[in-house]
C-alpha cells in the first residue's frame, strides 16, 4: 500500500496494480462525485469483489457522511458506472432492509468503518452529500490484444482468451492440421487470422464428371480441429448394364465399374444382329451416351391388334420374329376387311397386312370441287351417324342440301352437292372487235378473265381486261371499238366530192370519189380510201380548165392509135363534198 498528496484534503492508496484516491473535502452530491473522478483520469469504485470492499472499508478513513460508490439506478436497474453493467443480485452488498423503494434514492453509499453493517450498501438521493472515492484499473488498451478480455483481478489483471487464441496477450490463432486435394478435386481457403488457423474456412470442389461425398466446407475450430472431415471425390456412377441376350459386353474402367468415363461394347452371337448402338460411354451426367444395344433374330415390325378386335400369336423365337403366325379376330358387330391369317417370313416380312374390323361404311366423300365439307364421326370416318356438312368457297354457291348423313344400310341420305361459281352477265364483243377469256370455272362465272381487241382500223376505247368477281359482276364495263379517223377532205375547187361513211365521217373505210364541173378535166385519181393506218390511200385531185380539142388523133405510117381523154366520169355517190 503506498499513500500520496495530492491536494488539499486529497488521500491516495493502491492494492498493488489498482490507484484509489479519495476526497471528504468537500463532500459532494453523486454526479458532482464521478465528474471529479473522470477529471482525475479515474472512475469511481464499483465495488468488483469481496476482497476490494475490505481493502476500501481499511484504505478510507471514517468519513460521517460516508462515501459514494459508482453504483446507481437506471431503468429500475441497479447498474455499475462506466461499463453500464447490470449489478447482479448474488454480488450486491446492501445493508439489512436495504435497498428501500423510497422515491428519488438511486444512488448508492457505502458505509465505511461505521459500528453497525460496515462495508454494507445503502441507497441514498442522489442529491445527497457524501464523501468521494475513485479508482484507476489495472487492465490498459495495450495489456492485451484484440482477442482478449482484461480481466482486473486484486493486484493484478489476466488476459481472458477468446476461444481460438492463445499465448501471454492471447495474439495467436490456434492452428489445423494443413489440408490436402481431394483426388479429382480441388478446394479454396479463407484465412482470417494466418494460413489454417482458427476461423479459416475452406470450400471442396470436385471435377465435371465428379460427385462430392461428404460435407463440401470445414473451418478451423477453436480446440484447432477441423470441423468436418475431408471429402471425396467420387466419379458418378451409371446404371450397371449387362450382356444382352445372345450378346456379350466389355468394357473399360478407368475409375470405377460403370462410373464416369466407362466405355462399354457390344457385339452380338452368330446369327442375331445389333439392334442399336455398339459402344456407349458413362458421362459426366452419370448417364449413358446410348441405351445397350439388343441381339435379336430378325423381326417383322410389331403387330397391334385392329380397332374393334384382337390378335393372337404363336411365336417359337420371339414376339414377331421369324416364323411368328398371328390370327385376328373381330369383335361382335364388326366385319374383318382382309385376310385373317398373317406370318413373319424370313425376310422379315408379313406374308399379308394386319385386316381391320370396320363398322358398316358408307362411300368415301369427296369435297366438292371449291367447296369443303366438315364431319362428325363417332364411330370412324364416313361410318354409320357420320353426318357431313358442306360449305363452299368464296364467289362459290352451294347448288343442293348442305348437310347429308350415312345411314344404317351404309348409303348416304342425300348426295354431295357442288358449288357452282357464280355467274357474270354474258359478255358480247364489241361491234368491229373480239373477246378472249379464260373461263377457269365455267363460262362467264368467278374468275373469268376476258380480253377485248379490236379489228384493224379500229382503236379501243376503255379498259381491254375485264373479271368476273365473287359477287357477280364484272370488274369493268366492256370498251368500245372506234373506227381510227383520216384528216377531213375539202373538195377541189371547181369539182365535189361524194363519200360513203360506213364506220363515221372520214373514218376507217370511208371511201370518197371527187368529179370536176361542167368545162373543168380531173387531174389525178378520182377514188381515194381512209386506210386502217388512219391516212387516205391517194391525194386529192385538182380540177383543171378543158382545152379546145378534146380528142386527138395521131396517126402512125405503120400504125394507128388512137387516144380519147374523156374530161368526166360518172361515179355513183353517196355524199357530195363541197
Amino acid at each position: 500500500i503506498f499513500l500520496s498528496q495530492f491536494a488539499s484534503g486529497l488521500r491516495g492508496g493502491g492494492a498493488q496494480a489498482w490507484t484509489y484516491s479519495y476526497s471528504t473535502t468537500p463532500n459532494r452530491r453523486w454526479h458532482e462525485a464521478r465528474k471529479w473522478c473522470h477529471q482525475h483520469l479515474t472512475n469511481m469504485v464499483t465495488i468488483q469483489t469481496p476482497e476490494e470492499t475490505d481493502f476500501i472499508n481499511n484504505l478510507l478513513p471514517f468519513n460521517q457522511k460516508y462515501y459514494w460508490i459508482g453504483i446507481h439506478k437506471v431503468d429500475g436497474v441497479w447498474t455499475r458506472e462506466g461499463n453500464n453493467e447490470t449489478v447482479l443480485e448474488d454480488v450486491q452488498n446492501w445493508a439489512p432492509k436495504e435497498p428501500d423503494n423510497i422515491v428519488g434514492q438511486d444512488c448508492v453509499e457505502i458505509y465505511i468503518k461505521r459500528d453497525k453493517d460496515t462495508a454494507k450498501w445503502n441507497n441514498e438521493k442522489c442529491q445527497s452529500k457524501k464523501g468521494t472515492v475513485c479508482y484507476s484499473a489495472s487492465c490498459t488498451q495495450d495489456s492485451c490484444s484484440a482477442h482478449a478480455d482484461c480481466v482486473e483481478t486484486v493486484g493484478n489483471y489476466t488476459c481472458q482468451c477468446h476461444p481460438g487464441f492463445h499465448g501471454p496477450r492471447c495474439e495467436e490463432a490456434i492452428a489445423c492440421k494443413p489440408l490436402l486435394e481431394p483426388e479429382q478435386g480441388s478446394h479454396y481457403c479463407f484465412h482470417p487470422y494466418g494460413s489454417n488457423r482458427f476461423n479459416s474456412s475452406c470450400r471442396f470442389h470436385c471435377e465435371l464428371g465428379f460427385d462430392l461425398i461428404g460435407t463440401n466446407m470445414t473451418q478451423c475450430s477453436s480446440q484447432g480441429s477441423w470441423s468436418h472431415t475431408l471429402p471425396v471425390c467420387q466419379a458418378k456412377k451409371c446404371n450397371p448394364i449387362n450382356s444382352p441376350p445372345h450378346g456379350s459386353l466389355s468394357c473399360s474402367d478407368p475409375h470405377g465399374s460403370f462410373s464416369f468415363g466407362s466405355r462399354c461394347m457390344t457385339t452380338c452371337d452368330e446369327g442375331f444382329l445389333l439392334n442399336g448402338t455398339a459402344n456407349a460411354e458413362c458421362t459426366s451426367l452419370g448417364m449413358w451416351s446410348a441405351d445397350i444395344a439388343h441381339c435379336s433374330a430378325k423381326r417383322c415390325p410389331a403387330l397391334n391388334s385392329t380397332t374393334y378386335g384382337s390378335l393372337f400369336c404363336f411365336d417359337p423365337h420371339g414376339e414377331f420374329s421369324f416364323g411368328s403366325q398371328c390370327t385376328s379376330t373381330c369383335e361382335e358387330g364388326f366385319l374383318l376387311n382382309g385376310t385373317a391369317d398373317t406370318v413373319c417370313t424370313s425376310l422379315g416380312t408379313w406374308s399379308a397386312d394386319i385386316p381391320h374390323c370396320l363398322a358398316k361404311r358408307c362411300p368415301t366423300l369427296n369435297s366438292p370441287p371449291h367447296g369443303s365439307f366438315s364431319c362428325y364421326d363417332p364411330h370412324g370416318e364416313f361410318n354409320f351417324g357420320s353426318r357431313c356438312t358442306s360449305t363452299c368457297e368464296e364467289g362459290f354457291l352451294l347448288n343442293g342440301t348442305a348437310n347429308t348423313d350415312c345411314t344404317s344400310v351404309g348409303k348416304w341420305s342425300r348426295d354431295v352437292p357442288r358449288c357452282l361459281a357464280k355467274r357474270c352477265p354474258t359478255l358480247n364483243s364489241p361491234p368491229h372487235g373480239s373477246s378472249s377469256c379464260s373461263a377457269p370455272h365455267g363460262e362467264f362465272s368467278f374468275g373469268s378473265r376476258c380480253t377485248s381487241a379490236c379489228e384493224e382500223g379500229f382503236v379501243l376505247s376503255g379498259t381491254a381486261d375485264t373479271e368476273c368477281t365473287s359477287v357477280g359482276t364484272w370488274s369493268t364495263d366492256t370498251p368500245r371499238c372506234l373506227a381510227k379517223k383520216c384528216p377531213s377532205l375539202n373538195s377541189p375547187a371547181h369539182g365535189s366530192s361524194s363519200c360513203s361513211d360506213p364506220h363515221g365521217e372520214f373514218s376507217f373505210g370511208s371511201r370518197c370519189t371527187s368529179t370536176c364541173e361542167e368545162g373543168f378535166v380531173l387531174n389525178g385519181t378520182a377514188d381515194t380510201e381512209c386506210t386502217s393506218l388512219g391516212t387516205w390511200s391517194t391525194e386529192t385531185p385538182h380540177c383543171l380548165g378543158k382545152r379546145k380539142s378534146h380528142n386527138l388523133l395521131i396517126m402512125y405510117s405503120t400504125a394507128c392509135v388512137q387516144l380519147l381523154l374523156l374530161s368526166s366520169f360518172l361515179l355513183p355517190a353517196s355524199r357530195l363534198v363541197t
